[in-house]
């Protein structure tokens, strides 16, 4: 501390080694503990004006100080105080810099009244309007400092103050509405933030409770400020949609209780236009935020000044106009230019000279930015560079944008507090107490420095970003091995600079690393101990030729030790024969199972003897089989569904292929009674067919009403109703009778996939890219109740499937598990682990012991859940090429069907002692002594069949 330090700037370095002895905790732990925000702390140690007795003291406590001795100290302070040594401290600026204007700050707001007249307008005789403009154009002050500011005191349309509430999207937006909104009913924010996943309308709802007691014409205005958020920060598409959703149905519900308020940036108008439901509620009611004019720049450059006591000289104002009028995004960078000048005046004068020095306004900012970063050492600047490449979000077609990061994504250390501290000081970076972000993305723009770390290498950027995020989703995860790394994802992520990354993100590496090893030694190991096993088996056969009589029961040991081995190998090699010689590879499987019928040998016997059924062109999108099992149906992306004669299960027959979708075909379903089929598909139709004549099914009706492709279909137990998902997020109930209609099933925000009928028909499952599962009561399907939420995924939820008694539900996500929900305890599941991808396909078998689970790994696994708390896998079955769409159990629950993108359904023999039939059913040729020779050496000639 110099001597000529003045007793504020003493004040405040005390008040920072007050902090240290405390340990230095973050601004935001001392927000937590002072109930004061984190900026207003920091700026009570920053030493540019005297903070508040409460803060002061609130700042004291928080770091365990004595209260008294620092009360005594302030009042000497403010006592004694004097003009600043530095006159130009940026809390006394009239200019705010690169920071929005807040309501707060509406008395130094100028030279927007022809603008804010045109948007009171606007909103006055609207509920929905949409404010855009380029990034530093003034939007977000305009909302603020003008229209909320207006609302607040007088009105939008000057009736009298009305309710008002502000917000930023940020990655989770419902979770932000519902924050905001608890300001306005009291309600918990997790209530209702859990009422908004639950269903968009919530919005409506709630606003109209708190305002009943309010007069009819003081609605909520509601300002959603850089909503181009949901865009760029929220990666969650049903959240999105859902939040989209909640706005526009608040706006234009009847009677609406709410004024609805965009602020977007201009580039972003596109990404509006993409959702139907916005394009028509910005319809009309869109205002343009250009460049201020010569004279409202002159206003906005004077009117502060002279509210402050000081003047600004004509020669500076002349400068300003002509270097940013009529220049889109230059507000900021007259801000920042304006408070860097003002810092720099001479007694009352903001003058030339002093703008002149700051760089003006196409170099204040980098100025500014550059004089901070020059101050730090180089372990500081390394954390500058960090922190502020996570703070940008990386354009796609658009404009860099700024971001906004929770604390707990850096580090809590040392030096990355102290370099927060003075990026917070410097007005570059705003933090509160929870959220960290850039000032103005004019820092972005303007900053060669930032510039070329976000251009030098893009790819890492959006790598590491994806780092950050999977490794904020595993720590919320409990850290579950299953949210590691493998495979490619592992190697690219270990080429980024470990520098780059926080303490929890390389930790995530290693664990993933770790778990990689782990497998990759367990690998070795089981390889290793065949190859020995291999070694010593035939040590012990030489002994074995030279050991005496005494030594016979070891060699019927060693015998049966060969026979696994020679087993294992045996079954490998039916595995590589399949495709090319499935009769071959059936009878070596089946006599690979005889000589050693372990958990491997019978799993490759199942799926030896599977049966491809070949026909369709394209990707075989769903199975299904009729109610007697003489026939299945399959749905294909060539346009066209197929019935199969299973009369003959080992030689399966095509009848003709069934034509009048115009598009692929994605789902099939037959009715119990077995008198129809149901088809649907990307067409949008659903289309009904009679099986009076199975050969030549008759079209008896096309279904419309969907807006976007028909996912699944079933019907009810009955048959008297089709339920069908469709990607433009409803399901539908239709009366098959009369071919109508019964009810739109709307509460899902995103594509719903499957649909399912309880065996009772009382209850329709359905679930959806929202990652929801919902139950419905159907009893009355004209008129079903409000849908309950069964539960959720971590990832999007694929199929659903009752089990025959209807107790428990099986879901699949591609969050890769199958997980079984207890009906009468829905809070009750449990995880079944196993798949490597997508679950795309689960599916009961009717004596109600086995599940089936069918993935893009290319496997289908069975489980038995005689335990539904404890289910365990007893099958693998391989066979297909690409990924498996569908599964269905024939009714007699001993054949498995499945669909998958290889253009092949299969039919799959789920009992060994079936499959041994099947594998003699197919077995022609009988297996020649040569091939018997080449697979089998040693072993005397025993055809299997």
């Amino acid at each position: 501390m110099d001597a000529g330090d003045t007793p504020l700037l003493r004040f405040a370095a005390d008040l920072r080694k007050l902090r240290e002895a405390a340990g230095n905790p973050v601004y935001r732990e001392l927000s937590r503990r002072s109930h004061y925000s984190a900026p207003a702390l920091s700026e009570a140690a920053g030493g540019r004006k005297l903070p508040t007795l409460a803060v002061t003291l609130a700042y004291v406590a928080a770091c365990d100080g004595d209260t008294e001795l620092w009360e005594r100290r302030w009042r000497e302070v403010a006592a004694g105080k004097e003009a600043p040594a530095e006159p130009a401290a940026d809390a006394e600026a009239p200019y705010l810099g690169l920071s929005p204007f807040r309501i707060e700050d509406a008395d130094r707001f100028h030279g927007r009244d022809a603008l804010l007249a045109e948007l009171r307008e606007q909103v006055a005789s609207r509920r929905f309007v949409g404010v855009f403009g380029a990034s530093g154009s003034g939007k977000s002050s305009l909302l603020h400092a003008g229209l909320a500011a207006v609302a607040q005191t007088e009105g939008v349309a000057g009736t009298g103050p009305q309710p008002t509430l502000l917000l930023s999207p940020g990655p989770h937006p419902l979770e932000e509405c519902a924050v905001q909104l608890a300001k306005l009913t009291g309600e918990s924010a997790v209530v209702l933030k859990t009422e908004l996943e639950t269903d968009p309308d919530h919005l409506h709802l709630r606003i109209r409770q708190a305002l009943a007691s309010q007069p009819d014409d003081a609605d909520l205005l509601l300002v959603v400020d850089q909503f181009e958020e949901i865009f760029t920060l929220c990666e969650d598409h049903g959240e999105l949609a859902a939040f989209i959703r909640a706005l526009v149905g608040a706006a234009t519900a009847e009677p609406s209780r709410v004024r609805v308020v965009l602020g977007v940036r201009a580039d972003f108008l596109g990404h509006c236009g993409d959702h139907p439901d916005l394009r028509e509620a910005l319809r009309g009611g869109q205002v343009l935020v250009g460049p201020m004019t010569a004279d409202e720049l002159r206003e906005a450059i004077m009117k502060p000044a002279a509210a402050a006591g000081c003047s600004v000289e004509t020669a500076l104002v002349v400068r300003l106009v002509a270097d940013a009028s009529n220049q889109p995004g230059a507000l900021p960078l007259v801000s920042h230019a304006l408070r860097e000048t003002w810092r720099r005046r001479r007694g009352i004068a903001v003058t030339l000279a002093a703008y002149n020095s700051t760089g003006g306004i196409h170099h204040a900012i980098a100025h500014t930015a550059e004089s901070v970063y020059d101050r730090f050492d180089q372990q500081q600047r390394d954390v500058v560079k960090q922190i502020l490449l996570r703070l940008t979000a990386l354009g796609e077609a658009t404009e860099d944008t700024k971001r906004r990061i929770t604390i707990d994504e850096l580090d809590d250390d040392p030096t990355v507090r102290s370099v927060l501290d003075e990026l917070v000081r410097a007005r570059l970076v705003t933090m509160d107490q929870d959220t960290i972000e850039i000032t103005h993305e004019a820092l972005i723009k303007h900053w060669p420095r930032l510039r070329s770390w976000l251009a030098a290498d893009r790819d890492a950027l959006r790598l590491h970003r994806q780092v950050a995020d999977d490794a904020a989703v595993w720590e919320s995860l409990l850290r579950d091995p299953d949210a590691l790394y493998r495979g490619v994802r592992l190697a690219q992520a270990r080429e980024l600079d470990d520098a780059a990354l926080t303490a929890r993100e390389r930790a995530f590496l290693a664990a993933s690393l770790a778990a990689e090893s782990a497998q990759q030694a367990a690998a070795r190991r089981r390889s290793l101990l065949l190859r020995m096993l291999v070694v010593v088996l035939a040590g012990l056969l030489v002994i074995a030729t030279i050991a005496t009589a005494e030594a016979m029961s070891a060699n019927r040991t060693i015998a049966a030790q060969r026979d696994v081995v020679l087993a294992q190998q045996v079954a490998d090699a039916a595995v590589a024969l399949r495709t090319d010689r499935p009769e071959l590879a059936a009878q070596l499987a089946l006599a690979a199972y005889r000589m050693s019928p372990t958990r491997h040998n019978r799993d490759d016997l199942l799926s030896a003897v599977a049966i491809p059924l070949k026909g369709h062109e394209q990707n075989v999108a769903s199975v299904a089989f009729s109610p007697d099992g003489k026939l299945l149906a399959t749905a294909s992306f060539d346009h066209t569904a197929r019935l199969w004669d299973l009369s003959n299960p080992a030689h399966p027959r095509s009848l003709p292929e069934i034509a009048g979708h115009t598009d692929s075909v994605d789902a099939v379903a037959f009715s119990p009674n077995g008198k129809l089929l149901a088809t649907g598909g990307r067409d949008r139709t659903i289309r009904l067919w009679s099986l009076d004549d199975p050969v030549h099914p008759a079209q008896l009706a096309v279904l419309t009403g969907h807006r976007d492709n028909v996912f699944s279909l079933m019907f009810s137990p009955d048959s008297r109703v089709l339920a069908s998902g469709s990607y433009d997020h409803t399901a539908r109930l239709w009366d098959v009778a009369t071919r109508s209609e019964l009810r739109t099933l709307d509460a899902h925000t995103n594509n719903v996939k499957p649909v399912a009928f309880s065996p009772d028909g009382h209850t329709l499952a359905t679930a959806s890219d929202d990652r929801t599962i919902r139950l419905w009561d159907v009893s009355n399907p004209a008129d079903p109740g409000a849908p309950s939420v069964l539960g959720s995924h971590r990832d999007l939820v694929d199929t659903v499937a009752f089990s025959p008694d209807g107790q428990l539900l099986a879901s699949g996500s591609d969050d890769k598990t199958v997980r079984l929900w207890d009906i009468g305890h829905p809070g009750r599941s449990t995880d079944l682990h196993g798949h490597t991808d997508v679950v795309s396909a689960v599916a009961f078998s009717r004596d109600g012991r086995t599940l089936a689970s069918a993935s893009y790994d290319h496997t289908v696994r069975l489980w038995d859940y005689s335990d539904p708390a404890k289910p365990t896998e007893s099958a693998v079955l391989t066979g297909h090429t690409s990924s498996i769409e569908s599964a269905a159990f024939s009714p007699d629950g001993h054949t498995l069907a499945t669909a998958s993108d290889d253009h092949t359904a299969q039919l799959w023999e789920t009992d060994p002692a079936r499959a041994e039939v099947r594998a003699c059913q197919i077995a022609h040729p009988v297996i020649s002594q040569e091939d018997w020779n080449t697979y089998l050496p040693g072993v005397d000639y025993q055809p299997p069949c």
